[in-house]
């Protein structure tokens, strides 16, 4: 084992309040925003996020199988994932009302580098964590588009 490990939080905001952010960070949610995101689900669900749902992802050119581990509908979604020879962990999207009728959404990655080969990518994605969340809010404002105007 590499020994690599990193636990990273940010807390991107989303002009949607929680129950309708949630869908946004669903395995088909992700899609329309989410440059290159296009999950293939081992068997059929009719609902993506539910616990035991197995999806898998190729961005990047690398294969992640990815699992729903729990659920609290509108308020937080956890995820396993495995990047075969890279790293493996959990993603967590836990989401609160901002008072203002948005969400503040934390995202928590915890990694482990399974291979020396691993590492170097997991520090990398590490220390562009920031910018990494920055783009996703930029990206959800994008999708959502311009505020309505009174």
């Amino acid at each position: 084992m590499s020994g690599a490990q990193y636990t990273l939080t940010g807390r991107p905001a989303v002009a949607l309040p929680p129950e309708a952010a949630f869908t946004l960070f669903t395995p088909r949610g992700e899609e329309p925003w989410v440059a290159g995101w296009r999950p293939r689900f081992a068997a059929e669900t009719g609902d993506d996020s539910a616990p035991g749902t197995v999806f898998e992802t190729g961005a990047h050119d690398e294969p992640t199988i990815w699992t729903v581990i729990a659920r609290d509908p509108g308020r937080r979604v956890s995820y396993a994932r495995v990047t075969p020879g890279s790293r493996a962990g959990t993603v967590t999207v836990e989401l609160d009302a901002d008072g203002r009728g948005g969400s503040t959404v934390q995202v928590t990655y915890e990694l482990t580098a399974l291979t020396p080969e691993g590492q170097g990518p997991l520090r990398e994605f590490a220390e562009g964590y920031r910018d990494f969340l920055r783009s996703w809010e930029m990206d959800i404002a994008r999708h959502l588009g311009p505020e309505p105007r009174p």
